[in-house]
């Protein structure tokens, strides 16, 4: 059993309220079982919100409101739902304030990429769950 950021399977959750479809990662999983995840939906963030950055190991809106305790809330939940359907692996929407795997954004919402995880990925790394960036799969 594998997660999924579902996003990336086209449910429109992303900050901007679109989705990051991916018929790689559709064609991918055709012949698999998988469990759809949003961290930040599952942290009770709204649909659309406000862009998030990771800032000095927290999250800030655009705004600089924090936003951290839905982040980490969110990957909380996340974790357990992989645990309850037995996931051993992710793949996970790169960039993201919680699900970028090797790049996220710099804090300073001007676009620019730093190397870097998101919170749930952290989060699903500590806990033994290999993740993998929507960008690695073939």
């Amino acid at each position: 059993m594998i997660a999924v950021s579902k996003c990336l399977l086209g449910e429109n959750c992303r900050y901007d309220g679109g989705h990051c479809k991916d018929e790689k990662i559709m064609a991918y999983l055709k012949d698999k079982e998988f469990v759809a995840i949003c961290p930040e939906c599952l942290g009770g963030l709204p649909i659309p919100r406000e862009p998030s950055e990771i800032i000095d190991g927290k999250v800030y809106s655009k705004s600089l409101k924090s936003v951290d305790e839905a982040f980490r809330l969110g990957a909380e939940k996340a974790l357990q739902i992989i645990k309850e359907h037995g996931c051993r692996a992710a793949i996970l929407k790169e960039n993201s304030p919680s699900c970028g795997i090797h790049w996220v954004y710099d804090g300073t919402f001007s676009g620019k990429k730093i190397a870097g995880k998101g919170i749930c990925t952290q989060l699903l790394e500590e806990n033994g769950i290999r993740c993998f960036s929507s960008e690695e799969i073939e």
